[in-house]
């Protein structure tokens, strides 16, 4: 896995670039110098967090025959207070509709966050990451 960073002005507005081509802009805060042209990198590791297990979920409750009409989660976070700032409390909330089974979510659910999240297992190091979900 290869990812390529270029700096896109003569501040800190920020173009990644992966393996395929896809483009995702980065920026930092006026307070910094930067612009707001594009999320921070540690709002880009929350999405990556809710992607990940976003992921999971979904193809799970695929595999349990569960029918998903329409899917959301919401990531919050809070940062420590001190350099380097790491998260320290997350708190996943997904929001499922269909006719579906709360034992399945659940389980979807628990699976992603103990066994196959990467994304969650690096950061169950600085944070503590909670979870809830309702069905709509």
């Amino acid at each position: 896995m290869q990812i390529e960073i270029e700096r896109v002005n003569n501040k800190v507005h920020l173009e990644a670039k992966n393996e395929q081509g896809i483009v995702v802009q980065m920026d930092g805060s006026p307070d910094i110098g930067g612009e707001d042209l594009g999320a921070r990198p540690m709002q880009l590791v929350l999405m990556a967090l809710g992607g990940c297990t976003s992921m999971d979920m979904l193809s799970m409750l695929k595999k349990m025959r569960e029918e998903v009409k329409s899917y959301k989660v919401t990531v919050n976070a809070e940062r420590a207070t001190e350099h380097p700032m790491v998260f320290t409390k997350i708190h996943i909330h997904y929001v499922l509709e269909g006719n579906l089974k709360k034992e399945n979510v659940e389980k979807a659910i628990n699976l992603s966050m103990d066994k196959y999240c990467s994304v969650t297992h690096m950061l169950n190091s600085t944070a503590k990451i909670t979870h809830s979900f309702e069905i709509v």
